[in-house]
């Protein structure tokens, strides 16, 4: 595994509702470019003055609607632009230190993908079906029709992605998210990656993976690191339904995978409810101080730092409000100040002591709706003290000393959190 991930921070971007191309109606894949991934550009200095430097950028290729029914993994989708449009963007966010990673969407792809369209029965296949009276019926991803499934079992398949990955590696980008993961045979990436570390050694994969025994998966697979939607799950509703027990029990788990592996670790993504929504704007400061002080790498979603919301639901077109166009600027926001400096404060923190990214925490002392957590290496700590209730509380700090962010001052190893109050503090 390359080193260079154990000091990055992902700004995540789902590019195609930023530049506010058009994602359902009247989609041609094989349109002329229209150059609206050049939108991004404004918002690199603000990546960098978050104190980030990594842009996880959503699908990309050519595709049918959303993105993730990819045509064409070759092509830049019009909607965005062309190979030159995504050449610049690399090379702007080289320039300022920028790592970029791409979505590769190898587990499915649109019904219009040419080898799809041209498929016959004597010819050779890259996807799982059977054909019935002439006819061919694919297995699709998870019942969406649209989502044609390819066959990880073919040796085309294994080519197909390997030469797609090197391809794009080969335009400047550093690696890449590998969508639905968790519904690749492992052995597909463990024939995939290691080809493609022959040429690109210094390429990091992220797996998209929900559920499943991960270190398991990254052992069989070679991937780099796994999604941690556990955490995730904890910390949101942890905080929102009031029993920090099952936050607790979240990071006690996450632990255990970091003799495996690093987990890329967020509160928000492109598939899920903004953070602001989830538990409230008030009571975000307590959900980021423990997304910044475990480990991992960790990931902001494009909009959190503003205090955006916005509430996935479960039906066509339930994705659009977490997923909505920006301004063209960054100083064209109206943000949450408060949300914004706590980002700041705490990715400024992250920066300071990146012996984070790999550092055991130790839960001092749960209640419902209190905690307190310490991260360590050494002489070196980190301390979060929550309290999420409506009534003060006094928590254990331990070895924490020095307020970074949040309110109150440690005295005789404790501290006093008024209602909703939080704090981290340093050794």
């Amino acid at each position: 595994m390359p080193a260079w991930p154990e000091h990055v921070i992902w700004w995540h971007v789902y590019p195609l509702g930023f530049v506010g191309a058009p994602i359902r109606d009247g989609v041609d894949p094989d349109a002329d470019p229209v150059h609206r991934l050049d939108r991004l550009d404004p918002w690199l200095d603000h990546v960098i003055e978050l104190g980030l430097n990594g842009l996880l950028l959503g699908p990309v290729f050519a595709s049918e609607t959303h993105g993730y029914d990819t045509v064409d993994h070759l092509r830049i989708d019009p909607r965005l632009g062309d190979t030159a449009d995504l050449d610049r963007l690399v090379s702007a966010a080289r320039g300022r230190g920028i790592r970029v990673l791409l979505d590769g969407v190898f587990n499915h792809v649109g019904r219009g993908h040419p080898a799809f369209r041209d498929l016959r029965e004597d010819g050779p296949s890259l996807f799982r079906g059977r054909w019935v009276d002439g006819r061919f019926e694919p297995e699709v991803f998870e019942g969406h029709d649209a989502l044609v499934a390819l066959d990880h079992a073919s040796a085309d398949v294994v080519d197909l992605v390997v030469e797609v990955m090197c391809h794009w590696l080969d335009h400047g980008i550093d690696g890449w998210r590998l969508d639905a993961a968790y519904a690749v045979p492992s052995s597909f990436w463990a024939q995939v990656l290691p080809r493609v570390r022959e040429r690109f050694p210094d390429a990091w994969f992220l797996g998209e993976v929900i559920h499943g025994d991960g270190p398991q998966i990254v052992r069989e697979s070679t991937i780099d690191s796994l999604t941690q939607y556990e955490l995730w799950q904890g910390i949101w509703h942890g905080i929102s339904d009031g029993n920090l027990f099952e936050l607790s029990h979240a990071v006690e788990r996450h632990d255990e995978l970091l003799s495996t592996y690093a987990p890329q670790t967020f509160v928000g993504n492109h598939d899920v409810s903004r953070i602001a929504s989830a538990v409230g704007a008030d009571l975000v400061p307590h959900a980021l101080a423990v997304l910044f002080t475990v480990a991992g790498t960790p990931s902001v979603y494009a909009g959190d730092e503003f205090g955006w919301t916005g509430v996935k639901e479960e039906r066509l077109g339930g994705d659009d409000a977490v997923r909505p166009e920006f301004p063209a600027r960054p100083d064209e926001v109206d943000p949450d100040e408060g949300i914004l400096r706590v980002h700041r404060e705490l990715i400024a923190l992250r920066r300071r002591k990146p012996w984070l990214w790999r550092a055991h925490t130790d839960v001092i002392e749960v209640t419902n709706t209190a905690i307190a957590l310490r991260t360590a290496v050494g002489d070196d700590a980190v301390v979060v003290a929550l309290n999420i209730g409506d009534e003060p509380v006094s928590l254990p700090v331990a070895d924490g000393r020095q307020l970074v962010t949040g309110e109150g001052a440690p005295a005789d190893g404790r501290i006093e959190l008024g209602p909703r109050g939080w704090a981290v503090l340093e050794a």
